[in-house]
């Protein structure tokens, strides 16, 4: 057992983000080795805009419940690249609707097929291990543990109910 799994939850947060880093890391490999020139932080975007053909920056937010600056700049990001454009809302002259450009849909058709590779092979790593399985109920079970009652109130209720213990000692 490594250091990590040693201390526990009190070391959940970085195992959960090494194992986001180095998942994304292989899934930019993926594409790397594809000759794809994409990034999966891009995913989010590219995904919601091959569901829809136009979605404004606020609805990009809400949907991959990130900052509304956050969506922004990424949003930015890929106009930079001329992947997305972005136009008035004819209905509300403050929305800015987001749609994919010829190029970003180029790259769509580009990067759908590595899509449904990742599930094939994600499905073979889960496959493999019983304890894997569980892996996306349970990040569900505990974002929604987490959405109910915060943490950082659970961990004031401990620690208050600890000095009341010590107080009544």
């Amino acid at each position: 057992m490594n250091l990590y799994q040693s201390l526990g939850y009190l070391v959940l947060g970085s195992r959960l983000r090494r194992l986001s880093e180095g998942f994304l890391a292989e899934i930019n490999r993926a594409y790397q080795i594809e000759g794809i020139d994409f990034d999966a932080s891009w995913f989010p975007v590219f995904y919601l805009l091959s569901k829809n053909e136009s979605l404004s920056i606020k609805e990009l937010s809400a949907h991959t419940e990130v900052s509304h600056p956050a969506a922004s700049q990424l949003i930015t990001n890929l106009k930079n690249r001329k992947l997305v454009t972005s136009a008035t809302c004819a209905d509300d002259g403050r929305r800015q609707m987001v749609q994919l450009t010829d190029s970003g849909r180029e790259l769509l058709a580009q990067i759908l097929p590595v899509w449904d590779a990742i599930l094939l092979a994600m499905d073979d790593v889960m496959a493999n291990d019983a304890a894997c399985q569980n892996l996306l109920p349970g990040i569900t079970a505990l974002e929604n543990a987490f959405k109910s009652t915060s943490l950082s109130e659970r961990i004031s209720n401990k620690l208050n109910m600890e000095l009341k213990a010590e107080t009544h000692d």
